[in-house]
């Protein structure tokens, strides 16, 4: 006798057992052990716990550093879908609060930034821009169409003393003094030498 023989005359499916309905049903704990968190409704237990043990990743040195969190996040919007807005599909003005109102951007909450992709046929429209950030492409556009373009810059660029609109940008208040040391020295004996 085979094993596919014993299943095929016991039958295909197995009976559920009928937990919590005291021992004469197969299983007064629900099959949760005893007692404990465990057996309680709602519990649950985090990836990373070691039952009171050391954490591996607590044991792990702690070294470097990351600039993730002073990113500057954009919200982001393309000339396409400003153009295709019943509110500026002949040209406006375009503000946060403008991009607020026509449902574009959700709130002032990040900076916008004003991306160069190009509707079918180019862009007709003439747009006044004003918003933190436009890519370089999008100015083009705007401009090329007859429009104007202002960028007021983000937080970091005003305290690094950027001006966005100028073909300039490098930054003007750099808090801290590029230090090398001898760099002087080493310039002069280079030039000595020459």
């Amino acid at each position: 006798m085979m094993i596919h023989e014993i299943t095929a005359q016991a039958g295909r499916y197995k009976k559920g057992k009928r937990v919590g309905r005291g021992l004469g049903s197969g299983g007064k704990r629900s099959g949760r052990g005893q007692k404990g968190a465990g057996s309680r409704r709602g519990h649950s237990v985090r990836h990373q716990d070691e039952g009171g043990q050391m954490p591996l990743f607590r044991t792990w040195p702690k070294f470097g550093f990351t600039n993730a969190k002073f990113k500057t996040l954009f919200w982001i919007v393309n000339i396409k879908d400003i153009v295709e807005h019943e509110s500026f599909s002949g040209g406006g003005e375009i503000t946060p609060q403008s991009l607020i109102e026509a449902g574009l951007i959700r709130d002032t909450s990040r900076d916008v930034k004003i991306l160069g992709n190009v509707p079918e046929g180019g862009l007709k429209a003439k747009l006044t821009v004003n918003v933190s950030r436009v890519s370089g492409s999008a100015r083009k556009i705007i401009e090329d169409a007859g429009g104007s373009v202002s960028e007021t810059g983000t937080r970091r660029d005003r305290v690094r003393g950027i001006d966005r609109n100028s073909d300039d940008k490098t930054p003007k208040n750099l808090t801290k003094k590029l230090r090398r040391p001898n760099l002087e020295r080493r310039q002069a004996a280079k030039a000595k030498k020459k």
